[in-house]
């Protein structure tokens, strides 16, 4: 079989490589502690479970769904952004249903860029926005998040030629990988540029609502004429525990969705129409204070981590949001050097940071999202290992 010559240039799906290796060292009898893949592991809220079964057995929700959400959902989603942020959206028009988050972002670099059209791409950052950018003929142009500049990008420094290629710009805040929030001026600088620009800001908002201190989380669509570039992507996946349920959505520029749903329309059929009425309960509920107390739960899993981890040594700030920990590594090593050495040192698998860009070489993620029982005994691990936070030598 002949492959397509556009597969070349794709890099192996990272999270895909962390589960071989999980497979290959748990064959060998390792027991093997995942703190690779965030993964909320509590389970969604009984309430939305017990929606999902009534809405599924109801023979109307059995035919295909409405491609672009149903109104209801989209309604719920209309409303959320409306008590969340004081947005107003039109249901009709700036709201998409998606079939999770990464489907959406995936899509709409093929709905936006013309062949040889730029980009702009953070370092380190989700895979996915560099990927499907090469993918649909798109030039990734990095966009670095620096620790001195608090991982939030510097458009400023992005050079007049390349802003004049550029058609798209991803940015995510709450950040995976670094935990980074972006405040409103931070949105305004930004949006300011893509206005100037003509650039289409994509906003992956997956982490919103896991801000473990200071104020919530800020949606560019809350700054002035930004719905003249600005298109936001939500999830249900990892407020309400739903990663696996795949039900999500897009907002803002009315354009810009059409587009996206031409994409879609001519993709997938939409996602189940019970999947989608479980999530308008999570959304009007807010599942019974589920955001809270999954914030809570991560903010003890943080401080107990990054307590062991000061303990060996490890330079390593407390994020303000996510359940993630960006950790520089020892001099002397790789950041995927490094995440091996844990693995066969202490049976605990780690994100090497390089898997996110090059601006992530130096550094590894660790993810919270493992029972409480594993993430003491992966800490017992690390405490008993000072050596790992020594340079290589």
């Amino acid at each position: 079989m002949q492959r397509a010559r556009r597969l070349d240039e794709v890099p192996p799906y990272p999270f895909a490589e962390l589960q071989r290796k999980l497979r290959e060292a748990r064959a060998q009898g390792i027991d093997v502690i995942d703190l690779g893949v965030g993964d909320p592991d509590r389970p969604t809220p009984p309430a939305i479970v017990e929606r999902l079964c009534r809405e599924a057995a109801n023979p109307e929700h059995h035919r295909y769904p409405d491609y672009a959400g149903s109104p209801a959902f989209r309604r719920a989603v209309a409303a959320w952004y409306r008590r969340r942020y004081g947005v107003e959206l039109d249901p009709d028009r700036e709201v998409l249903a998606l079939i999770g988050s990464k489907e959406g972002l995936a899509h709409l670099p093929w709905a936006v860029l013309n062949p040889g059209d730029v980009a702009l791409v953070p370092d380190p950052a989700y895979p996915v926005y560099r990927v499907q950018s090469l993918l649909a003929g798109g030039v990734p142009y990095p966009l670095p998040l620096r620790e001195e500049r608090g991982f939030l990008p510097d458009v400023a420094g992005v050079p007049e030629e390349v802003a004049g290629r550029a058609r798209l710009m991803f940015l995510n805040y709450p950040n995976n990988p670094t935990g980074a929030v972006a405040d409103l001026e931070a949105f305004e600088g930004v949006v300011d540029f893509c206005r100037r620009h003509r650039v289409l800001l994509c906003h992956d908002a997956a982490y919103a609502d896991l801000v473990l201190d200071g104020p919530p989380a800020p949606s560019p669509l809350q700054v002035a004429g930004a719905r003249e570039v600005v298109v936001e992507v939500g999830s249900l996946s990892k407020p309400f525990n739903m990663t696996g349920w795949r039900i999500a959505y897009a907002v803002g520029n009315a354009d810009a969705l059409g587009a996206l749903g031409v994409i879609k329309t001519n993709t997938d059929s939409g996602q189940f129409t019970a999947i989608q009425h479980a999530a308008i309960h999570a959304l009007e509920s807010e599942a019974g204070g589920a955001i809270r107390a999954m914030t809570g739960l991560y903010r003890q899993r943080r401080d107990r981590t990054v307590e062991v981890l000061a303990r060996l040594g490890f330079r390593v700030r407390p994020p303000s949001a996510t359940f993630y920990l960006w950790v520089p590594i020892p001099e002397g090593w790789t950041s995927a050097g490094f995440a091996e050495h844990v693995l066969s040192a202490a049976g605990v698998l780690v994100t090497p940071g390089s898997a996110y860009g090059d601006h992530g070489e130096g550094y590894v993620r660790l993810s919270l999202t493992v029972p409480d029982d594993r993430l003491d005994e992966a800490l017992r691990r690390l405490g008993s290992r000072p050596d790992l936070a020594r340079p290589r030598g």
